[in-house]
């Protein structure tokens, strides 16, 4: 039987051999059983992304946004995943905060 922890060092590995798929499968199971896990959910919506799966990896970082309203990362990534959706009009101001919020340019 594996832990929470074993599924998600093993879609860990998934996602850094860029089996994005396979990865989000596991995380899928991993965040129901800790829901409130930020970094799983980051995962999360970093491997639907990777596997082009837009429309779940934005249902995600909106919520880590929901949860955590200063995670830049994720902000830049809703940018990032409404642009790859045809949506640059939504994403321009994500992208901006996101900037603003690391200092960087967009």
């Amino acid at each position: 039987m594996h832990t929470a922890a074993d599924e998600y060092r093993l879609a860990k590995f998934h996602f850094e051999s860029k089996a994005f798929a396979d990865a989000a499968r596991m995380l899928e199971g991993v965040l129901a059983e800790e829901p409130a896990n930020l970094s799983v959910r980051m995962l999360l919506a970093r491997s639907y992304y990777h596997s082009a799966q837009l429309t779940r990896a934005e249902a995600e970082l909106r919520r880590i946004l929901d949860a955590d309203p200063t995670e830049d990362y994720a902000r830049l990534m809703l940018g990032r995943t409404l642009e790859r959706q045809g949506r640059a009009e939504e994403a321009r101001p994500h992208l901006r905060l996101a900037a603003a919020m690391t200092g960087g340019e967009l």
